[in-house]
């Protein structure tokens, strides 16, 4: 027998090895190289401090196996974790919201989730496994406690509103003139809290100061929202998955209409103060409300960053974009040097007969992701977008805006005015309220 004939056998089960390897190996040098990419473009914005609740990985327990990536619902969308020499690592630290998907499939440990990092604390309230805090009746739930992903808020808008009838039940008696519970803010924990005081029979009052669905309404047509299956009082368990924001939205809308849901729109928190005897008073800006307990459902972005100018007042001014094609052939000043302002001004920019300026105060989008800066720069060089840096907006006007570029007023024509400026986080209220407020600086 020759030596062909007795290696053959071996060579017929080794050779669809040795392919495979092959291919393990190229598919796993491509994916370190798009994970350096990534990381690099990160740091080069300076995007390297996530907002939220995010991954913090162990190097000498990490065997670098790749599921974390895989297990991330962003990927390959987004590529939030990728594998960097060998580890796994965070390679776009803005881009995570905290699904925790990462750290369910590691099968080492390797993986923790905390809010903050070294650099840059988060200040969050504390809150108990009952989402009660350290003010008696007054409980948390959803992004204002970290927790910024959907399905997140609405288990734990549910899972408050137990503690709240259970707080309810065992009071001595209810006051007839105040409601059990007042519930501020309609996102999905809001949603889920209002869901829920209704299936246990508590009165209840909802205040949002802006639209059905919370910071999820401010989202841009279109957008791709990551959700998953959860329970909703009274409906029972939804399944969606990745879907669009009209579709959330058109969902929690026919759920009001069902159940009979009732919210008070435009009314916005104002204070919140203890009246004695287990009351407290709720002020928002249509009224004040007694109550035995509050939910406070309202997102961390808080209030939209005004601009302070005369004319901010006029109803041409809005601080979010919610459908593009609502500016075709009009003229438009969007103003602010983020992402959610860059992608605005090329949203609006697509339109027809659409005119667009982008006014920022610095001199270049340091805080922007490259392929949005880099987007900009090829509308503005084709004339497709005017773009004002180092500019400061001075007066808003029925049919013209002033801005300062230079030491030198201008007077643009314009129609509308989109102010992408941030949000004023809540903190404040927070303290003022006597909310006990934790720096978390990659801790639990």
């Amino acid at each position: 027998m020759s030596l062909l004939s007795a290696t053959y056998p071996y060579l017929v089960y080794a050779a669809p090895l040795v392919a495979l390897f092959v291919w393990s190996t190229r598919r796993r040098a491509r994916l370190e190289v798009a994970s350096a990419r990534t990381l690099a473009e990160a740091e080069e914005a300076g995007l390297t401090q996530p907002a939220s609740l995010h991954p913090v990985i162990d190097p000498l327990k990490c065997i670098g196996c790749e599921s974390c990536v895989h297990a991330c619902p962003e990927f390959p969308a987004h590529q939030v974790l990728g594998i960097i020499h060998g580890k796994a690592a965070l390679v776009a630290p803005t881009d995570c919201i905290g699904h925790g998907a990462c750290q369910k499939v590691c099968p080492t440990g390797a993986i923790s989730l905390v809010f903050g990092t070294a650099e840059r604390g988060i200040d969050l309230p504390a809150v108990n496994p009952d989402f009660s805090t350290n003010v008696p009746g007054i409980f948390i739930a959803g992004e204002l406690g970290g927790m910024g992903l959907i399905r997140n808020a609405i288990e734990q808008g549910r899972q408050a509103m137990e503690a709240i009838a259970e707080r309810v039940r065992s009071a001595r008696a209810r006051q007839q003139d105040a409601f059990d519970v007042v519930i501020i803010g309609a996102g999905p924990a809001g949603i889920a809290a209002t869901l829920g005081a209704m299936e246990h029979g508590l009165s209840h009052l909802t205040v949002e100061q802006n639209a059905l669905g919370g910071t999820v309404a401010n989202f841009p047509r279109g957008k791709i929202v990551m959700t998953a299956p959860a329970r909703l009082p009274k409906v029972g368990k939804v399944s969606f998955g990745e879907t669009t924001k009209e579709t959330l939205i058109e969902f929690w809308a026919k759920v009001q209409r069902e159940t009979g849901m009732a919210v008070r729109y435009g009314e916005r928190l104002t204070s919140i103060a203890s009246e004695g005897d287990g009351l407290i008073e709720v002020e928002t800006s249509g009224g004040r409300y007694l109550t035995r307990s509050v939910l406070l459902a309202i997102g961390r972005r808080g209030t939209p960053r005004r601009l302070e100018v005369p004319g901010e007042e006029l109803p041409k001014v809005t601080y979010s974009l919610a459908d593009p094609g609502q500016y075709r052939d009009r003229a438009v000043l969007v103003v602010g040097g983020g992402d959610t302002a860059i992608e605005s001004a090329c949203a609006i920019a697509a339109e027809p007969g659409a005119r667009v300026t982008l006014s920022y105060r610095g001199a270049a989008f340091a805080r922007a992701k490259r392929k949005n800066r880099e987007r900009i720069a090829a509308l503005a060089s084709a004339g497709g977008i005017e773009l004002l840096l180092e500019s400061t907006v001075v007066a808003i006007e029925p049919h013209e805006v002033v801005i300062e570029q230079g030491g030198h007023p201008r007077r643009l024509a314009n129609d509308a005015v989109i102010i992408c400026a941030g949000g004023v986080l809540p903190d404040a209220l927070l303290r003022e309220i006597g909310i006990q407020v934790e720096t978390k600086y990659g801790t639990a």
